[in-house]
């Protein structure tokens, strides 16, 4: 006699949902990926992640201010190994534009070699440019190895990277952030150090400080390449409200 298997339930019975909340649930999941995992700045330390294991994983290698340059692609081959498998194009772009003195208001990276231009011309290819961090880096970094923040584990498991830095400075008023995710972006232009760093300490010492009392230490936006701003309304709108434009004059002559 054959014994006959028990074919009456399914191995892997299946369960009816609604589409329409499976939908909202993967959207939700995914938006909120994008958002926390690429697209979006901390505001802690106004860094994406990218940015983030960038400047770690040259703290960690000893790749200071005050040390000899590194090639990048071998800065870049770290990054990826440990903290940021997403490519390294991705990364290298990423470390490009912090060392660009045209696009950083305070450059956190000091590269050697050619990291392109404001006429947008490329930078040279990874193997053939150096990098080591710039000084004011440091400040970012500053007592991480004491329990001043929180780790987490990397893609594998098998290294751990600060959640956020310590950030000795607002880095996200000071050099702004730019990015796109799902559903919300946000364009954040740079700030004049000096004047950040006064608004802060009247806050400090009055944290009922309000938007004007505050304004009358940070007068606007202060981009890298330099600029006049005509009119203040734009400026205004977006330090109380978050939205706002501004208009900047150009002139150029053939």
């Amino acid at each position: 006699m054959v014994d006959t298997a028990d074919t009456s339930t399914p191995a892997n019975p299946t369960s009816s949902i609604a589409i329409e909340e499976e939908m909202k649930s993967s959207y939700l999941d995914y938006a909120m990926s994008v958002i926390v995992s690429r697209a979006l700045p901390d505001v802690r330390d106004g860094l994406k992640p990218v940015h983030r294991r960038i400047l770690y994983s040259m703290h960690e290698n000893g790749y200071e201010w005050n040390k000899p340059y590194r090639k990048s692609a071998r800065i870049v081959g770290d990054v990826m190994g440990k903290y940021h498998p997403h490519g390294d194009s991705a990364i290298y772009d990423a470390l490009v534009r912090m060392a660009q003195d045209f696009s950083m208001r305070l450059p956190l990276i000091d590269g050697q070699g050619n990291f392109g231009s404001m006429d947008g011309d490329p930078a040279a290819a990874m193997r053939y440019t150096e990098a080591r961090m710039a000084k004011v880096s440091t400040t970012l970094l500053t007592d991480i190895e004491k329990d001043t923040v929180n780790f987490a584990d990397n893609y594998d498991g098998s290294e751990s990277e600060p959640v956020v830095l310590p950030a000795r400075f607002p880095n996200l008023l000071v050099n702004g952030a730019a990015g796109i995710a799902v559903g919300m972006a946000t364009n954040i232009p740079p700030h004049n150090l000096g004047e950040v760093i006064d608004a802060t300490l009247a806050l400090i010492d009055n944290p009922a400080a309000t938007n004007a009392d505050l304004q009358n230490y940070v007068k606007g936006p202060d981009f890298p390449t330099g600029g006049i701003i005509l009119g203040r309304s734009g400026v205004v709108s977006a330090l109380e409200t978050g939205r706002g434009s501004i208009v900047i004059p150009v002139a150029h002559t053939l």
